[in-house]
């Protein structure tokens, strides 16, 4: 069995109703697999159960076993949802990657020349962006998507990038 690790999947809104719902922000791109009845989740290491699951208004609204009133929700107001998953598992949809997959990998070049090592994933409206500290110590922003980051092998540890000038160096004009 693989090993697991702690991932945050959600902060917990304001209390919703009298009967112990509370809305979550949600943190993952898959609240399906996180969020559903029986779910176990975690508050600062205390381990909590996921009782009930709705969307209202485009909002992801949950009941907590043990947690039966808005009162007893509202002192959760603010907290992080975390919950354990298997360090290896994968995203559902083929091609996409969890941050925790791309953070550390080493970035090659079009010619397979070591140039740096994704430090973040920044979630813009636009689109992912890959934040890469450079080997001179720089840091630099490139979009992630397939015509500037055609290839990524996590098994081999390495995203490359396509031979577009200015990504990963300023341009004189």
């Amino acid at each position: 069995m693989s090993e697991l690790i702690e991932v945050t999947v959600g902060r917990l809104g304001r209390a919703h109703g009298i009967k112990g719902d509370i809305a979550v922000d949600v943190l993952t791109d898959e609240p399906g697999r996180r969020f559903h009845e029986g779910a176990e989740l975690f508050i600062e290491g205390r381990r909590i159960e996921v009782s009930r699951v709705r969307w209202n208004r485009g909002r992801l609204v949950v009941g907590l076993v043990g947690y039966p009133d808005r009162t007893a929700v509202e002192a959760l107001t603010g907290a992080l949802l975390t919950a354990r998953v298997p360090a290896d598992e994968s995203p559902s949809e083929p091609e996409e990657y969890f941050d925790r997959q791309l953070v550390g990998l080493l970035v090659l070049d079009h010619v397979g020349r070591e140039v740096g090592r994704v430090e973040d994933v920044l979630h813009l409206p636009a689109q992912d962006v890959l934040q890469i500290a450079t080997a001179s110590g720089e840091e630099r922003l490139v979009p992630f998507v397939a015509a500037l980051v055609p290839e990524v092998d996590l098994a081999a540890g390495v995203v490359r990038l396509a031979d577009v000038g200015g990504l990963l160096e300023d341009i004189d004009e």
